[in-house]
Formats: structure tokens, C-alpha cells, sequence
């Protein structure tokens, strides 16, 4: 099965080597994110989902609704 961050990429055109330099890691490490084989951490789920512009649950799958949540206001403020 194809992990979301694999068929986004895809539909992009864009290579292993192009996320990982994004992301700041090494190519091996994002094969294994897309495999499966390691967890990803939230920072790079949070950029990953930035990038895609589509929110972090879509890519987990925990919803299959692609759009972005809106923006909100820093609660803390």
C-alpha cells in the first residue's frame, strides 16, 4: 500500500532526493518514512503538511479530507 506523503510526492513529480533536501534529512531516512519502517516526527509531519498544503490527519489517515485546517488564532496569546 502507498503511504500518503509517497502518492503526494508522486503527483508532484518529485524525487525521494527532492523531499529529503526539503526536509533536511538524508534519502534513506525518507524512504523509510515513506515504507513505513520509522515513524515520522511531527515537525517534519507539520512541514510535510505545509508543503502539501493539506493537514497532518490527511496524512496519517486519519480522515481522508484533504483540505488544510484554517488558521486560528494562538490560543496562548
Amino acid at each position: 500500500m502507498k503511504t500518503r506523503i509517497k502518492s503526494l510526492r508522486e503527483d508532484k513529480d518529485l524525487t525521494q532526493t527532492d523531499m529529503s533536501k526539503y526536509l533536511n534529512i538524508s534519502q534513506v531516512a525518507y524512504s523509510y518514512y515513506e515504507l513505513g519502517k520509522r515513524s515520522i516526527p511531527l515537525e517534519l509531519l507539520s512541514k510535510l503538511a505545509d508543503f502539501y498544503n493539506t493537514s497532518i490527519d490527511y496524512l496519517i489517515y486519519r480522515t481522508d479530507n484533504s483540505s488544510p485546517y484554517p488558521k486560528g488564532k494562538n490560543k496562548l496569546d
